[in-house]
């Protein structure tokens, strides 16, 4: 790319990559899998370094299509850097303010902060945005003799007192460039790489290590440091904490059926406004947010991430992970990408975060006492099926039907049971202190939005199962009970997250009168690392049968209180105990309802798709069950020969008869079949005719996305109250 030059000379320039115009509507097959990042756009493979180069080039441009829109067409050269004050701080360092203009049509400035250590130098650059919570990291940089650069990066959402106009500066620039159709976030990135061009050039006079330019930032300066490092090439290393979606997290898993951050969460000019349109149907999207590491590999990257992070929930932050690092391994640098896990939820920054993120530049660089042992490869949702295959006896765990559809009731019984696998002799749960601390429950927001006149109790249950009891507080007569299951949830386990309109369900229903008891089933929220560990412990059963033996010992709660409060508990109506699902958690309370006859009802919202024939790549098929999410690993056994599974939802909905059961399945819920579930529900009717109760079974098919928010939740209570 052509560039002007007045006081810059010999910098490199900012990458964009030259490819061809993309047509006006890409041809995109819907894919609930990552676009495979070694995959040019024509299906072929990628092979080799030269052939990755031009991967990269559809890669920048899918991003810039979908996600951040597009640079100038010239970097403009930068034709002054006025110091505005410089003094030299007690540690020795040199403290400087610095006014840049640059070559635009009016002659666009901004201010940066430039703090230099002691020292002769030659000093490696950390860049990082003047957020409060961020300043630490860059005094804890320049005593490790790093210069440390804060530019303005600030959201416009954000003001920081000492660095006036550090959140519009972006503004200015998008005013000098309107054919640009560029983001809030991508404008800012490339500002990042505007101050690299005064601190690399020669007449800076500032003794940098050349090659040794780092970037790091948290939450939304997460994903601004993520991009700035993907579109130039300067950057050598980047940090990026909890930079969420789609940062670390691609939209395919952090949308509605996980209560996370769909594509219209995002705050005004953040990403492209066309991007919003894609809520609903991520997997339509020909890139994720796994492309930024093609663009930085095999440049390093750490995402710092938490157990509990409520913008990012680790398996998407894995997914993306796995896919990015193929792209490392074809450069031979596969440990140059990492994920650093930490306990907890999205904040706060402790001095020991911070120690361990310049840890990683160090490691980048070549200084201190950093090593790659320091950050070695953990996952938290890595499910070696093979191993698990061989372990469990593998093909002799096929079992055979005969006949291959179930006969009665006892027969569905004998093959649900079969695929949930053999539990062990005595069930053990995490060691935990025995209830929910006030401190667990405000990190998961268990009573953010919490509706008034209502109570919580924590209760404990099962084998270890910790959960909250939701009532309404002034309510002496005994009341229908819920089981709230939740969805696919790894960050908020039972908490809904993102995208809730005035309440969640477990308030919405105890304000109604319900008593709700709420949990994290195995793997998810609190329970996190449970499913971590889980078939170490328990080879031969499933998480989906733990998640089901869950849903009994709540029920063995409510009827016969088998567990223990930490407080007053309400009193249950005799009969109506009920269970309500999204998505995993309507799949759990389906098979749930079906093997305990004590629950009086069923809902279940976006609960599942008929197994035999969900092999479809746009809703991922059963490998989301046996594979990614390692719920029922038998499921496995019966790849490429779905039609042979000994049992469908069928003869699970068949077991509910003649109980209440809603079904409910949003034609445009891209994680299921919609027309499939309405065949099987035809199938399963006859079973409540049988019992002459047609009425019983309802399914609702809306032309909406998959979501459960308040028009879902006044559907169930509806449905519910029907019951009474």
């Amino acid at each position: 790319m052509k560039r002007k030059s007045v006081l810059v000379t010999g910098c490199l320039a900012l990458l964009l990559f030259s490819v061809p115009a993309l047509p006006e509507e890409e041809v995109f097959k819907a894919r609930a899998d990552l676009p495979p990042l070694l995959q040019f756009k024509d299906g072929s493979e990628v092979k080799t370094v030269a052939g990755l180069e031009r991967r990269k080039g559809e890669i920048a441009a899918l991003l810039k299509r979908y996600f951040i829109g597009s640079f100038p067409d010239e970097v403009p050269a930068l034709l002054s850097a006025k110091v505005l004050d410089e003094r030299r701080a007690e540690d020795g360092s040199l403290r400087r303010r610095v006014r840049l203009t640059f070559d635009t049509p009016k002659k666009a400035s901004f201010e940066v902060r430039v703090w230099v250590p002691k020292g002769e130098g030659p000093f490696p650059i950390l860049l990082t945005q003047p957020r409060y919570y961020q300043l630490r990291w860059a005094e804890m940089a320049l005593e490790r003799g790093y210069i440390a650069c804060l530019y303005p990066g600030v959201d416009s959402h954000h003001r920081e007192k000492d660095f006036p106009r550090y959140e519009s500066v972006w503004q200015d620039f998008r005013r000098e460039y309107p054919e640009a159709t560029w983001s809030e976030i991508s404008t800012k990135a490339w500002l990042a790489g505007r101050s690299l061009d005064y601190l690399l050039a020669p007449a800076s006079g500032y003794r940098f290590a050349p090659g040794k330019v780092g970037i790091i930032g948290f939450s939304r300066y997460g994903k601004q440091s993520l991009i700035a490092a993907a579109f130039d090439e300067r950057i050598t290393s980047v940090v990026a904490r909890s930079p969420g979606s789609p940062g670390s997290c691609p939209y395919r898993f952090t949308s509605r059926n996980t209560c996370a951050e769909a594509p219209q969460d995002f705050p005004s000019e953040w990403f492209l406004p066309s991007l919003r349109g894609y809520t609903g149907r991520e997997h339509e999207l020909p890139i994720d947010a796994h492309g930024w590491y093609a663009l930085i590999a095999p440049r390093r990257c750490l995402i710092h991430t938490a157990h509990n992070d409520g913008s990012e929930p680790t398996f998407a932050v894995e997914r993306a992970y796995l896919e990015g690092r193929s792209v490392y391994s074809l450069l031979g640098q596969p440990g140059n990408l990492r994920i650093l896990y930490r306990p907890g939820q999205h904040g706060p920054v402790t001095e020991e975060q911070r120690r361990r993120n310049l840890d990683w530049f160090d490691l980048s660089f070549a200084r201190g006492s950093a090593k790659q042992e320091d950050f070695p490869e953990e996952l938290i949702h890595h499910f070696d099926w093979e191993a698990w295959k061989q372990g469990a006896a593998g093909k002799a765990l096929e079992k055979r039907f005969t006949p291959a559809e179930a006969v009665d009731d006892a027969d569905r019984r004998e093959r649900i049971r079969w695929l949930l696998g053999e539990p062990p002799a005595s069930l053990v749960g995490e060691k935990r202190a025995d209830f929910l601390s006030p401190e667990e429950s405000g990190m998961m927001s268990h009573d953010r939005w919490r509706a008034g006149g209502t109570s919580r109790t924590p209760i404990r249950f099962g084998a270890g199962v910790r959960g909250n009891l939701y009532f309404k507080t002034k309510n002496d007569k005994p009341a229908p009970a819920v089981i709230w299951l939740h969805p696919y949830s790894y960050h908020s386990g039972y908490n809904e997250g993102y995208g809730v309109q005035g309440t969640t369900v477990y308030h919405r229903l105890a304000a109604a009168g319900y008593v709700v008891l709420a949990y994290d089933q195995c793997g998810f929220g609190l329970r996190l690392l449970e499913g971590r560990d889980f078939y170490k412990k328990a080879a031969h059963w499933s998480r989906l049968g733990r998640m089901v033996a869950d849903v009994s010992a709540a029920v063995d709660f409510l009827i016969d209180g088998k567990g223990a409060a930490q407080g007053v508990l309400p009193k249950i109506a005799p009969g109506k105990v009920y269970v309500l699902g999204f998505s995993v958690g309507g799949m759990a309370g389906l098979y749930a309802t079906a093997l305990d006859k004590r629950i009086a009802g069923v809902a279940s919202f976006g609960g599942f798709t008929p197994m035999r024939s969900d092999t479809s790549s746009a809703t991922g098929g059963l490998q989301r069950l046996w594979q990614w999410h390692a719920l029922a690993p038998r499921l496995g056994l019966f790849d490429g020969a779905e039609a042979t599974i000994p049992f469908d939802y069928h003869d699970v909905l068949s077991l509910v008869a003649p109980r209440p059961c809603l079904v409910y399945a949003a034609r445009r819920d891209r994680d299921l079949d919609s027309r499939a579930v309405g065949e099987c529900l035809e199938r399963a009717k006859k079973a409540w005719k049988a019992h002459d109760a047609p009425g019983a079974l309802q399914y609702h098919s809306p032309d909406d996305i998959g979501r459960f928010q308040q028009a879902q939740h006044e559907l169930f209570l509806r449905w519910l109250r029907a019951q009474e």
